[in-house]
């Protein structure tokens, strides 16, 4: 018998991990993205140097001299004291001088930068004597902590972030589009304005934040757990980004074949995450809630005076501190917090997805931030991250904004004026308005350079 042949229709090969690095090096080597980063990076990276070259707030002001002084105090205490006495009140570390208010993972920093600056300059580290050390070399070696952090921490981050955002559209996106998004993250005012001018390490939490991002949107759910607890870890404003996270690795694992499994391994590499980072002060309960009472400190009230959060803004009309105790107010605005954010929460329960995760940061980020316990500038740089990860026209809005208000805090600021801060605020202002451009389908996208 004569065998017929029959045509077999070519199939489509399935999309593989081989696939998608390929299409991602295409994106970056082929297309130029790779060179369009390190140019980007080498401008932001001389940005942050050149704002470093100014003073900062309270330089020259005893007796606290300010945030430079509180993280080379930090330095000083974590080098000369056992680790047991680094958050409670001893004869040798007195808390209401700088004392530690942030979790372990930044008192382990402050160690580590103390080692590089006792290394270099033993008497900027030294116990008592060295308070208000403002020597030029000190300066130096103390800005330089910053630069390395945003060099090792935040900037692999954000080309980590990209890879996964803009390499996992088959098309890969336009050139000019994917060097946009890695220049507003890159040149993001709030966190060189805090960062390097104010003097904070948000670098280090916000690029551990931006790879658990990264991590999610790649389903490596396990990683984005443990980099986001590192985060929590470090700072406490990471929490900002807390609903979104859980509800959507939440909502992920009961997708799953096995949601229970799912979870309990998401809760292990929590737990593990926290129990190692927390390992010193676990063996009592004492010494436990001891450090943490350090890192909430609602004795402050639930705003100060200088944050534009609800309250602030509307205590001009109603005079909440006169009407309301404090505990009463913190619970309110709790309650409130948790009822604004709640509705993102149930939708990535329901029907998570990376669109949905990326808005539900936005969301929860600018909700706490205007409502819940904001008593720091750094809070604006946690809202204008989240605004960098969404990438569309109604984020860059919501990134215009944030950025205008953070500049306008500083270049308003008495301390800002008199430490000849305001021209090198100015000139970073000038480019942070809208470029408005047409794209597909005759829609308009805008951007907030933040150059």
């Amino acid at each position: 018998m004569e065998k017929e042949r029959k045509k077999v229709q070519k199939q489509p090969k399935p999309e593989t991990e081989s696939n998608n690095l390929y299409d991602i090096s295409c994106l970056f080597f082929q297309k130029g993205i790779m060179g369009s980063f390190l140019v980007i990076s080498i401008f932001s990276l001389l940005l942050r140097v050149s704002v470093s070259l100014h003073s900062y707030s309270g330089a020259g002001s005893p007796p606290k001299f300010g945030d430079f002084e509180a993280q080379r105090h930090w330095m000083e205490i974590t080098t000369n004291l056992p680790i047991k006495d680094w958050y409670f009140n001893t004869t040798n570390n007195d808390l209401s001088y700088w004392g530690l208010d942030y979790p372990p993972l930044t008192a382990y920093q402050s160690y580590f930068h103390g080692l590089i600056l006792k290394y270099f300059d033993p008497n900027s580290v030294s116990l008592f004597t060295s308070r208000g050390y403002e020597t030029h070399f000190g300066k130096l070696l103390m800005r330089w902590t910053v630069l390395s952090s945003d060099l090792l921490i935040f900037f692999p981050a954000v080309l980590y972030f990209i890879f996964v955002y803009h390499g996992g559209n088959r098309s890969g996106g336009d050139k000019s589009d994917v060097a946009w998004h890695i220049a507003v993250i890159l040149i993001n005012p709030c966190l060189i304005l805090i960062d390097h001018g104010h003097f904070q390490y948000n670098c280090i939490s916000l690029g551990l934040t931006l790879g658990a991002v990264a991590a999610v949107l790649s389903r490596k759910n396990l990683l984005a757990c443990v980099l986001f607890c590192l985060s929590l870890n470090h700072k406490q404003m990471s929490a900002y980004y807390a609903p979104a996270f859980f509800s959507h690795l939440f909502g992920s694992c009961l997708r799953r074949k096995n949601p229970p499994l799912e979870v309990l391994k998401l809760g292990l590499a929590v737990l593990g995450t926290f129990a190692i980072v927390w390992w010193p002060y676990l063996h009592s309960r004492d010494a436990f809630f001891g450090v943490l009472s350090r890192l909430a400190p609602f004795e402050r009230g639930i705003y100060e005076d200088y944050v534009a959060n609800f309250w602030c803004s509307t205590s001009i009309l109603i005079k909440w501190k006169r009407l309301f105790t404090t505990h009463s107010l913190r619970f309110v605005s709790l309650v409130a917090t948790i009822l604004t954010f709640l509705p993102s929460m149930i939708q990535q329960i329901l029907a998570p997805s990376s669109k949905g995760f990326l808005y539900g940061l936005l969301n929860s980020s600018f909700r706490i931030l205007l409502i819940f316990i904001p008593s720091s500038r750094e809070v604006y740089s946690a809202a204008a991250s989240a605004c960098n990860l969404v990438g569309n026209g109604i984020a860059w809005c919501a990134l215009y904004v944030i950025n205008a208000l953070c500049i306008a805090l500083y270049v308003s600021s008495s301390v800002c004026v008199t430490n000849w801060l305001c021209p090198t605020w100015l000139f970073m202002l000038l480019p942070s308005f809208f470029t408005l451009h047409p794209v597909e389908e005759g829609k308009l996208r805008s951007i907030s350079l933040g150059l």
